[in-house]
């Protein structure tokens, strides 16, 4: 999945602002390209749990139809750990997009995108583009 470095930016400020609890989004776009994001409330205010404001995700689905785009991402972000999918994740994962989850390393948030299919966890290569740089792998990336 190609990520453009704003939006990468975004998903980390996004889950840094709402440390210690989990924070959460949706990222769209075709072919693999993401194109827009949606950072969306945590309803359940936890840190070791998330469930997006219905709300929210109703109006960004909508929004996502109507401009002929596709869900591509799930994120949402572990503050205390682990790095990978929870047991949570897997047994939660109702679409097949790719799911990244944010956690800290040594005070640095990190992200890592995982495929989530049948109870299986396969991790997945995410691309971050810039400007300046053509795109270039990110597995896991530390910013």
């Amino acid at each position: 999945m190609k990520i453009k470095r704003e939006y990468w930016n975004a998903m980390r400020d996004h889950v840094a602002a709402n440390a210690p609890l989990e924070a959460c989004g949706l990222l769209a776009g075709k072919n693999d390209t993401v194109e827009k994001i949606f950072l969306i409330a945590n309803q359940v205010q936890s840190p070791v749990r998330f469930r997006m404001n219905p709300t929210e995700q109703l109006q960004a689905f909508n929004w996502i139809e109507s401009n002929g785009l596709e869900l591509l991402s799930i994120f949402h972000s572990h503050p205390a750990g682990p790095e990978t999918a929870s047991v949570t994740d897997i047994e939660e994962a109702a679409y097949p997009v790719v799911h990244i989850i944010w956690s800290r390393n040594a005070g640095a948030w990190q992200a890592r995108g995982f495929w989530i299919e049948d109870m299986r966890v396969t991790e997945v290569t995410l691309r971050i583009t810039d400007s300046n740089h053509p795109e270039f792998p990110v597995l896991p990336v530390m910013t």
